[in-house]
Order: structure tokens, then C-alpha cells, then sequence
């Protein structure tokens, strides 16, 4: 019933606007023999005579022009949100909610991102840390960012970087007091910064590999943290060894605050990947936050 008087009510807008069933029909792309079927049965539900009809004009009675003094401002409003709507498709705006590790939001997404800002001020950006692989769909995130090899298969994978690598660092006074290991095993003699994931239940376990050799090693040490960051500031405090975003390190072993332990088992990583569940059309600023984080090597 609802739908059937939303579609009647407005022909019947744009009869009473046009003066005419021909005029309307031909707005609304409608035979005026269609229109003049749905007004009769308007009237039949509501129980009262909207239009007068003659040859050649269309009146309204005094219900028809209170009926139309009712919905046509409401009528309208709708078709202004519809066409508002419509216009996120075409225009860059509304919220993009981003769920990443602070690491990758500072060095991959801000600054492919920043600019959009500046030239669409309509568009807004939502980043959210999160080192536990949160559920995107779930928590109502529009993108997720991860390594290439934990992205689900049933989402759509965009990579927006290189293949990276992990490193171990320390600083070189904590290795004056503690000999560098030689092997990997040597590490459990170490006080080594874990970094602490809610999807393990645990520290993560150090991954390493040397040629096809390739094993886990599960770290032990006095400090944990949820964050690479907090590990990186431990480490340069010489608290131990920290297993770190080689990038990230890069710039403090050039400056000689910290040094590379055992280079020869650091592993490489697929590169970062932008996800999302699979949609039938996306919004303009959608699409163009997807282009502008996508990776052109």
C-alpha cells in the first residue's frame, strides 16, 4: 500500500504542476493513459475526488489541493536527498574509515593521502590503529591494510607497496653488555622487545629464514608493547633487541644508534595491501582514495 501510494502521489504532483496528464506523462516518461489508471486508483483508496478532468484541462478540487499542499514539499524533499545521494558518486565526499598500524598510516597513507584533503574539502579520512586484524566489514571500516599474505580471500586486494623486510636491531650499548647473537637460537639468551598482538593471544613470535632455512623463534624479554613505535624508542634506550620494519630502523643504524643483529635471517614479507569487500558501485571518494594508495612501482 505505501509503495503504491508513494509512486500515485507523485504522478499526481506532477499532474496538478503540469496542468496536464499529457504534460506529466511526458516528464515522466509515462503514458497520460497510465497516469489517468494510477489517479483512479488513488482516489479509490483515499476515498475522495482529487482531479477534475474535462478535454482540455486538469483542476484540482479542494482535496486534491490540500492533498497537494501535504506531500509536494515532502515529495521534494525526498527527491533532493535522493539526488544528494547520487552525488557521492560523482563528487569526493563523505568519511573513508582507514584500520592499519600506525606505522603503515605514517609512512604509506598520510602522505598519499594528505593532498586529496587539500583539494576536495568535502572528503573527510577516518584512520584507526589496529594491530589485531579487525574484522573491516564488521566494524564498519571502508579499507583495512595488511601484508599481502593475510588478506582474505573473498575481498579485494589493491598492494600499495614493495615487498618489505624485518630486521633485529640493537643499540651498541646494549651490545657492548651483551655479545650479539650468532645464531638464532642465541636469542633466547637475550632480553628481547615482544610486541604484543591481541589475534595471537601472545607475543608475536621473531620469523626468520636464511636461504630455504626458515623457523620462529619465540622471544623471550622483561618489556612488551602493542605498538612498533614503543619497541623502536625501547630499543635506542638500549633496552634489548627489537625485530622492527628494516625501513623503520634504516635511519638510526645510518646515524650509528642502532646496529643490525644477524642480517643474514632477515625475511622478506609480501608488501602492504589495501582490502574491502566487493561492492557494486563505490563512491568517488572512494575510488579515489583506493587510486592515490595504489603502488606504482
Amino acid at each position: 500500500m505505501l509503495r503504491e501510494n508513494l509512486l500515485d502521489l507523485y504522478s499526481f504532483v506532477s499532474i496538478a504542476k503540469e496542468g496536464s496528464f499529457t504534460r506529466a506523462g511526458a516528464r515522466l516518461g509515462l503514458l497520460p493513459s497510465t497516469l489517468s489508471h494510477a489517479m483512479r486508483a488513488l482516489e479509490t483508496r483515499m476515498g475522495v475526488v482529487l482531479l477534475t478532468r474535462t478535454t482540455r484541462s486538469v483542476a484540482l478540487t479542494e482535496a486534491g489541493e490540500r492533498l497537494l499542499l501535504q506531500v509536494a514539499p515532502h515529495l521534494q524533499e525526498i527527491e533532493a536527498g535522493l539526488f544528494a545521494t547520487r552525488e557521492l558518486r560523482e563528487q569526493p565526499a563523505g568519511t573513508i574509515r582507514i584500520s592499519a598500524i600506525d606505522y603503515v598510516i605514517d609512512t604509506l597513507l598520510w602522505p598519499r593521502l594528505a593532498s586529496l584533503l587539500e583539494q576536495h574539502p568535502d572528503l573527510k579520512l577516518e584512520f584507526a590503529i589496529d594491530y589485531g586484524l579487525a574484522d573491516i566489514v564488521k566494524d564498519k571500516f571502508d579499507i583495512g591494510v595488511r601484508s599481502g599474505d593475510q588478506v582474505a580471500q573473498d575481498m579485494v586486494a589493491v598492494r600499495i607497496a614493495a615487498d618489505y623486510r624485518l630486521a633485529i636491531v640493537a643499540s651498541p650499548a646494549y651490545l657492548q653488555r651483551h655479545p650479539p647473537p650468532a645464531t638464532p637460537r642465541e636469542l633466547l639468551q637475550h632480553n628481547c622487545i615482544s610486541l604484543q598482538l591481541p589475534t595471537f593471544g601472545g607475543p608475536y613470535a621473531w620469523e626468520l629464514k636464511k636461504g630455504e632455512q626458515a623457523l620462529e623463534v619465540k622471544v623471550r624479554g622483561q618489556l612488551s608493547c602493542n605498538g612498533v613505535y614503543q619497541m623502536l624508542h625501547a630499543a635506542l634506550s638500549s633496552a634489548g633487541l627489537a625485530y622492527l620494519p628494516e625501513a623503520l630502523a634504516q635511519p638510526y643504524v645510518a646515524a650509528g644508534q642502532l646496529e643490525w643483529v644477524l642480517p643474514a635471517w632477515f625475511p622478506t614479507f609480501p608488501g602492504q595491501h589495501i582490502f574491502y569487500p566487493l561492492r557494486r558501485q563505490d563512491s568517488r571518494a572512494f575510488t579515489l582514495v583506493v587510486d592515490a594508495l595504489r603502488y606504482r612501482a
